[in-house]
């Protein structure tokens, strides 16, 4: 079953590259679950972040759980690279992949968990003949490609659709939200059925990172 209290997976990419161990470091004593890995390739979305070598760095540096998010065209491409990284989980974008079961598999067949993200405008019923495969669901409540945006309401919506088609299809199912997760959102978005909350400038431009994630954690479904 997905975890009974709120998952906090704080976003590398929004924290002090200058001082990459100690951030990983602040996130680990904050009490994080997973830290969230953003791949960005400048065509999928219009930014560039960094690749498996960085990975690498980060896994070197925590025992938490490495949540890699591909956000890059032909992800297949480039799936072993990152789990031979470190990565734990590897979540693709439905938008991404022509054949989503297929990559699903083979991120499976490498040991990894498998996840697939779906941007705000994608509807939540695309995923229907995919979701008994998954281990994870990352629902987009804004559109990738930067830190820093507000939270798309709409969102809401789409958690609890997801929550009751997991009920019925896959029990247990993670739901994770990314994208403009603030402490003043992240009650209305586990309510409606989140277990997981991916939080980059909430938690590391925080001046309270650790009163920041025992709030977000004190939260359950």
């Amino acid at each position: 079953m997905p975890a009974t209290s709120t998952l906090l997976a704080p976003s590398i990419l929004s924290a002090d590259f200058t001082r990459l161990a100690a951030s990983i470091e602040i996130a680990e004593k904050a009490g994080a679950d997973w830290m969230h890995c953003d791949i960005m390739d400048g065509a999928f979305v219009p930014n560039i972040t960094f690749g498996p070598f960085i990975v690498q760095t980060i896994a070197s540096c925590t025992k938490m759980v490495i949540d890699t998010h591909l956000m890059i065209t032909d992800p297949d491409r480039y799936i072993e690279d990152f789990v031979k990284a470190g990565s734990h989980q590897i979540t693709v974008h439905q938008e991404a992949c022509t054949h989503l079961h297929r990559t699903v598999q083979f991120i499976k067949s490498l040991g990894a968990k498998a996840g697939v993200s779906i941007n705000p405008a994608t509807p939540v019923s695309t995923l229907e003949s995919i979701l008994p495969d998954l281990d994870l669901v990352l629902i987009m409540s804004v559109n990738p490609g930067f830190g820093g945006q507000k939270f798309i309401p709409s969102a809401i919506g789409k958690i609890r659709q997801l929550h009751d088609m997991r009920l019925e299809m896959n029990p247990d199912l993670v739901i994770a939200v990314d994208g403009g997760i603030t402490e003043d959102n992240a009650g209305s978005v586990v309510s409606a059925g989140a277990d997981a909350l991916i939080a980059g400038t909430a938690f590391f431009k925080s001046q309270d990172p650790a009163g920041t994630a025992a709030k977000i954690k004190a939260l359950t479904r």
